[in-house]
């Protein structure tokens, strides 16, 4: 098969979360099992970190696989959704999986997929951990897709496990409150082995806490042990120092992420680094810092408060849950700005109501909806939005919402684009 057959034959054939929801999940780790199994359990092969939360764990995937990039490591990393390109998912310092590599693994276990029948995420983590084993990588970042107990990437013993944050998202399937939510993620801490926390909660807190005594690990929260000192932007970039309590360790931090959320992911970040170097690495301060200043140079990491244009500033952002969301909009209310207008759609099994009920009332809307049929109808959104008192116009697809957008908005304005990854991805794909 060609490449673009192999990709014909992975979106057709198999069921993708991304674009059906919850008929694509399987309930348990079985078919992950046989399809290790069957490839020689390659994720035994290489060692790795393992990252999950609701917001963030993509950012602190990309962030680590930088640093250890720096450091010399030849490293995996495994994310997910991809943005622009299937092969996004898959890379080792930094650069995506052949083309090549792709239509191979498919061809070779062509069989062996038609047999097991597996969802299109479990597939791409089986040919993740073989590519990386094939490449032998010295560490591999792997983030979770969904959850985090029953998630097809959580079949690897890390030498570190590191949860973001938790807030509500994907209800419906981790559960209602946020302890059964964290129960969910908490699901990665494996026998033996750290844990970080990248945000204290005293609703979730007591959940991890108790889940790491089960399994004998240490566990660190991130945000307890590390103070951010002064955080401001900087030429476009953000800048904060971070000063460690238990260590005394002071890091001077200039990151090409600016939005201000990254000053949680940082300091996860720091916090997990110091728990590896306590555990047989030696990464240094500079490592550290050249890493989280060449994040995007070294893994390509897109859709995180991306400044698209100037006069009008265009933001794009991957912010699809309520808490990623209310990030966003009060970094947008800090910014000086005539008016604001906002490209905005979602996908139908997100909390509608909550979202819609922190969108600022003040902008002009540009409602639209991505190119997937996961995607809230346009018209649906717009009833709901309007019942709220939001005011703007429909557009069949997001290019045609974007491009009226910024044709509309004077130099002085601000357009952002937010809502769903897909619609982030629409925007971000028109270059």
């Amino acid at each position: 098969m060609t490449y673009q057959q192999t990709l014909d034959y992975l979106y057709s054939k198999l069921p993708m979360f991304h674009r059906i929801g919850a008929a694509a999940l399987k309930p348990d780790l079985s078919n992950t099992i046989k399809l290790c199994k069957a490839l020689g359990n390659p994720e035994t092969k290489f060692r790795s970190i393992h990252v999950a939360g609701t917001n963030g764990k993509g950012s602190v995937s990309h962030l680590l696989a930088s640093i250890f990039q720096e450091a010399g490591f030849k490293t995996g990393l495994y994310t997910s959704p991809h943005l622009l390109d299937f092969r996004e998912r898959i890379r080792i310092n930094g650069e995506m999986i052949s083309k090549e590599a792709v239509s191979a693994f498919v061809k070779k276990q062509k069989s062996l997929i038609e047999k097991i029948e597996p969802s299109f995420f479990e597939v791409t983590v089986a040919m993740a951990f073989e590519y990386f084993a094939e490449n032998e990588v010295d560490i591999a970042i792997i983030e979770t897709g969904l959850g985090g107990r029953l998630d097809s990437t959580n079949v690897i013993k890390p030498l570190l496990s590191v949860i973001t944050n938790i807030s509500y998202d994907h209800q419906y399937l981790l559960g209602n409150t946020l302890p059964e939510i964290a129960a969910e993620k908490a699901g990665i801490i494996k026998e033996r082995v750290p844990v970080v926390i990248g945000k204290s909660d005293p609703e979730t807190n007591p959940v991890f806490s108790q889940k790491a005594k089960e399994m004998h690990s240490i566990i660190f929260y991130a945000d307890a042990n590390i103070i951010c000192k002064n955080p401001h932007l900087e030429n476009g970039l953000l800048k904060a120092g971070f000063i460690n309590k238990r260590s005394e360790s002071v890091y001077h931090i200039l990151s090409p992420l600016s939005g201000q959320y990254q000053l949680e992911n940082i300091t996860t970040v720091l916090q997990s680094v110091e728990v590896l170097n306590n555990n047989g690495f030696s990464i240094n301060k500079e490592q550290i810092k050249t890493g989280i200043n060449k994040v995007k140079e070294n893994t390509g990491l897109m859709g995180r408060w991306e400044i698209l244009g100037n006069k009008p500033l265009v933001v794009c952002d991957v912010a699809h849950n309520e808490a990623g969301l209310e990030i966003v909009f009060d970094q947008a209310s800090t910014i000086p700005h005539k008016k604001l207008r906002i490209v905005y759609g979602m996908v139908k099994d997100k909390d509608i109501a909550k979202a819609i009920a922190i969108l600022p009332r003040n902008a002009i809307y540009y409602f639209t909806q991505p190119d997937l049929p996961r995607a809230l109808d346009v018209n649906e959104l717009f009833t709901l939005a309007k019942d709220a008192g939001l005011k703007g116009a429909t557009f069949n697809s997001v290019k045609e919402a974007y491009s009226q957008a910024t044709t509309e908005a004077n130099a002085d304005d601000m357009v952002l684009i937010v809502g769903s990854i897909f619609v982030a991805a629409e925007v971000l794909v028109l270059g």
